[in-house]
């Protein structure tokens, strides 16, 4: 079974005085600005990392949810956080890490239980396994 979701962006000017908007499918994101200030200089809007870190907290909740429910538990709430750091080195910028904190009430479970699921989940989940995903690209240059 293979699942495709679409995400879109759309960037007119130069790096650090151009615009851009970014949308999803779904319409969750519609033309939402994002420029280098929301990205480098702290300012209010979005950018790659903090979308990065909202589908990596969202996927990962799910993959522990559904772990757990293997082994008949089914949490009241699970909170996860993600954060994405951006370094740079010599070649540019790159996403070094994520670290991910969360905090889930799970009736009847006990910690060696939880922890062997938030690990498995924290490997498993499909936004953890993208960070070594084969990436194709099309790209063509209109005149």
């Amino acid at each position: 079974m293979a699942i495709q979701k679409q995400g879109s962006a759309e960037w007119k000017g130069s790096l650090k005085r151009g615009k851009g908007v970014v949308s999803t499918e779904s319409g969750a994101l519609k033309e939402n600005p994002y420029g280098f200030n929301t990205r480098f200089e702290g300012q209010p809007g979005t950018n790659p990392e903090e979308l990065i870190g909202a589908a990596h907290a969202s996927c990962y909740s799910m993959a522990l949810s559904m772990i757990l429910g293997q082994s008949d538990l089914e949490p009241e709430s699970i909170q996860t956080e993600a954060v994405v750091t951006l370094d740079q080195d010599d070649s540019g910028f790159y996403v070094s890490k994520v670290a991910l904190k969360t905090v889930a009430r799970i009736p009847g479970a006990d910690q060696a239980t939880f922890e062997k699921a938030a690990n498995d989940a924290k490997e498993g989940c499909p936004i953890s396994r993208l960070l070594s995903a084969d990436i194709t690209l099309d790209a063509r240059l209109e005149g």
